[in-house]
């Protein structure tokens, strides 16, 4: 009896030790899976002033950072063998992977629709604000939404890099969607010698009229600059939610493992025998009452 009492309080331990260096080993891949998330964000923080994509840079940065601090609570929680920190990174890691997933879905939802329309003989698309989504829709709609999105094209400086542009440049090289959306008035538009649109069946669109050849004017109140804009987000925006779908499917992978791990743990803690010594089973009580009964017949 020694020896089985012995080993049975031997055992919980190797599994505690194990479960924290599973989950130790697991964070260490989560928090590595993060680093491409800040890296993104940094990207765009970069690249805004040319992409308009700075609105995407903020909660990109927020969801790598907290990845990474909620990565790096685990593994030191489970170097040190903290239970109670571990508990509280289980806790965080659901709430994290809830609000990937919903921030990964709206994602989708957003970037769903868009992208450009073939220029017949030109090498370069052009894109219409009604193809997007709603959501997008209203949102460079609004002033102050379209205000800073469109210093931001104005500043990045896309319009004076073709202003030199020939009619023939413009049959040989492709163009960005800010660029075809808010340099230049829709290729559907004509003109006469005096800069008036002429009417025809084909000009449908009131960027016609609001195109100007001023340098500050140009087409930048356009739908078509609207919708350049708008193309330039959905794109960075789906390859970011490319990446948060893959990070997620990561997330969700260690988070199930660490549950596997701390429930392992605990019944380690808890033996099934111990448990039936200390919450005897119906049919032990049953036998017991036969017993009795046996004997006071004999």
């Amino acid at each position: 009896m020694t020896i089985m009492h012995s080993h049975s309080h031997s055992h919980p331990y190797p599994y505690r030790l194990m479960s924290n260096t599973v989950i130790g080993y697991l964070n260490l891949v989560t928090l590595l899976a993060s680093i491409p998330i800040i890296g993104a964000g940094l990207w765009l923080a970069h690249g805004s002033a040319a992409t308009c994509e700075s609105a995407l840079q903020a909660p990109l940065l927020a969801i790598g950072f907290i990845v990474l601090l909620v990565s790096l609570a685990g593994f030191i929680g489970a170097c040190y063998h903290v239970t109670w920190a571990l508990w509280l990174y289980l806790l965080a890691m659901l709430l994290l992977v809830v609000a990937l997933l919903g921030i990964t879905v709206f994602g989708m939802a957003v970037t769903a629709g868009g992208g450009g329309r073939q220029v017949p003989g030109r090498p370069y698309q052009e894109f219409r604000i009604r193809d997007y989504s709603a959501w997008l829709q209203k949102r460079v709609q609004v002033d102050r939404y379209w205000r800073p999105a469109l210093a931001c094209v104005v500043g990045s400086g896309a319009c004076p890099r073709i202003a030199a542009w020939t009619p023939m440049d413009y049959r040989q090289h492709s163009l960005t969607p800010i660029q075809s959306g808010c340099c230049k008035p829709p290729t559907s538009c004509t003109y006469d010698q005096g800069g008036v649109p002429v009417e025809a069946q084909a000009q449908d669109e009131e960027d016609c009229y609001r195109w100007n050849n001023a340098p500050g004017i140009l087409c930048y109140q356009c739908d078509s600059c609207k919708a350049g804009v708008l193309e330039q987000v959905r794109r960075g925006w789906h390859n970011i939610t490319i990446l948060n779908a893959i990070v997620l499917v990561v997330l969700i992978t260690v988070y199930s493992c660490g549950c596997c791990a701390f429930r392992n743990a605990r019944r380690a803690e808890y033996p099934t025998n111990r448990m039936s010594n200390m919450n005897p089973r119906w049919d032990y009580f049953w036998s017991r009452w036969w017993n009795g009964q046996r004997e006071q017949l004999y």
